[in-house]
């Protein structure tokens, strides 16, 4: 068989990422410097990296993060009350696979939504899937989805997510459609999937926030219990951001 004849049955095969490297391997000689077993070590990684890379764009794109954040971005200044040593166990993602919970708290411009947007995209690196939403937004997407049929299609989107984050709760009033939205949304999640809650509040005031006891008792029940809580503090990174550029 020629090279040409097995570089047309990869590509009808779909192995994009072996065919590649297959053709770029004959066409630099640099076939004849391989025996045979590295020559297919070679064309299987090329293969592997190209459908790891396709799954990834994927899951980045799908997860919709509100920043491009990842590991490396993240300052652990220790005015931050950020912990290095947590934040590197996090980023195994054991807790995703357990289903636990993650709260990050604290003061606007602290960098909450960076710290949740680089733990999701280390859980895209990890093959998790990921859904990113803002409370409030994702609240009046399942509303309307209530109105024209699609609810229950859009509730198993989000149950079918490793990790769902949640930012900004607390900041706008909940109604009580969204309380209960929340709570069927907690429910189903609940020891199973991952969830990461951002909010300017201390988990103390969540009650407040929900004004509802039955359905407080019940929401924070599921998101405290199980969970892994990091109150961030310091000064707001966005001043700090405006006045190093100035």
């Amino acid at each position: 068989m020629t090279p040409q004849a097995t570089l047309e049955k990869m590509q009808k095969m779909k192995l994009a990422g072996m065919a590649s490297a297959f053709a770029t391997t004959f066409k630099t000689g640099f076939a004849g410097n391989l025996t045979a077993d590295e020559l297919l070590a070679h064309l299987i990684d090329a293969e592997w990296d190209e459908r790891y890379n396709r799954r990834l764009s994927r899951l980045l794109k799908s997860a919709g993060f509100r920043y491009q954040a990842s590991f490396e971005h993240i300052h652990f200044h220790p005015h931050r009350n950020l912990d290095k040593n947590l934040i590197l166990r996090l980023s195994t993602c054991d807790w995703i696979t357990k289903g636990e919970n993650l709260l990050l708290t604290g003061a606007t411009g602290v960098g909450k939504s960076f710290l949740a947007c680089a733990l999701g995209h280390q859980a895209c690196l990890l093959g998790f899937k990921v859904i990113y939403a803002s409370v409030m937004k994702l609240f009046t997407k399942l509303k309307f989805a209530k109105a024209d049929g699609s609810y229950t299609k859009e509730l198993l989107n989000l149950q079918n997510q490793n990790l769902l984050i949640l930012d900004d709760f607390g900041l706008h009033p909940m109604d009580e459609q969204s309380k209960l939205i929340l709570l069927e949304l907690l429910e189903d999640r609940y020891g199973q999937q991952a969830t990461l809650i951002t909010s300017q509040f201390p988990t103390g005031k969540w009650y407040e926030l929900i004004a509802n006891p039955t359905l407080a008792d019940a929401i924070c029940d599921r998101l405290i219990h199980n969970s892994c809580q990091i109150e961030l503090k310091g000064e707001s990174m966005r001043i700090k951001s405006k006045s190093n550029s100035g």
